[in-house]
């Protein structure tokens, strides 16, 4: 089917405003003071609290759905959760080849500025951001090409999706942004990474516009959003709450865990995406 250009450059734009919403999570690190680990720690729980909720809500239910709709329930079923656990083993492999952050040009440095345990704490929030922003980028992928598609059949409906997406893509940006600010001191690179995961949205729109409607069909579609939301759960068990635990009080990641499951749950809710 050919669209209106009009039509398409709307859709267009509708899947960048969602995707680049991340940026406004990820000006926390502007905001916030690199010493105050209490903010750090709580930051760290909300960002569990996100990838949690969203992975186990949104993300889990829709690859279930589309994989039942091709294979039947039972099928359908057992392949989403055995992508759910493939999701998780290819990032736990990942994190066990992946060695601890030092920085090959400035060895000196680093020993000069931080203990060993301090350089060791650092190297974990880094890979936890780069790790948060690759699994965030693949889930962003598909939504854009979801919004785009969904903005060419009505816009109203893409407008809708495009700001249910733009703001659970805020705390999303938190959950890239502030351990990448904290690991490098950098707000640049921690605004960069962040945003260039929400970026993929738009991506998505391009390449599933050019080259992938033939072909993305609901099996793919399914498998890929199941692994991803394994892929989400583990980086939250394993890197981001021990880490705030490390950092902070337990009750304190406590709540930042509840305060975000409860952020992502309003943004669902709110427009029942």
């Amino acid at each position: 089917m050919i669209f209106p250009a009009e039509t398409v450059l709307v859709a267009f734009g509708l899947t960048l405003f969602a995707g680049l919403s991340t940026g406004v999570g990820s000006a926390l690190a502007f905001l916030s003071s690199r010493t105050n680990t209490r903010f750090l720690a709580a930051s760290l729980g909300f960002s569990a609290g996100v990838m949690i909720y969203v992975s186990m809500v949104e993300i889990f239910p829709k690859a279930r759905e589309s994989l039942s709709a091709e294979l039947g329930a039972t099928q359908g079923y057992w392949l989403t959760t055995l992508a759910f656990f493939s999701g998780m083993i290819i990032i736990g492999v990942i994190d066990r080849l992946v060695p601890s952050y030092t920085n090959p040009h400035e060895p000196r440095k680093i020993e000069a500025m931080d203990d060993p345990d301090e350089a060791e704490k650092k190297g974990r929030l880094l890979r936890m951001g780069l790790f948060s922003a690759l699994a965030i980028g693949i889930h962003n992928f598909p939504e854009g090409m979801a919004t785009f598609t969904g903005a060419l059949q009505d816009p109203a409906l893409g407008l809708s999706i495009a700001v249910a997406i733009a703001i659970h893509n805020i705390p999303e940006g938190i959950a890239v942004s502030v351990p990448l600010y904290y690991a490098t001191g950098s707000r640049k690179k921690a605004f960069g990474f962040s945003f260039l995961s929400g970026l993929a949205e738009p991506v998505g729109a391009l390449v599933g516009y050019l080259l992938l409607l033939r072909f993305f069909n609901e099996l793919i579609f399914g498998c890929l959003f199941a692994a991803v939301a394994g892929i989400m759960v583990f980086i939250s068990l394993d890197e981001l709450l021990p880490t705030a635990e490390e950092y902070g009080e337990h009750h304190l990641a406590i709540y930042g865990l509840i305060a975000g499951m409860a952020v992502m749950a309003l943004s669902l809710l709110a427009f029942n995406i």
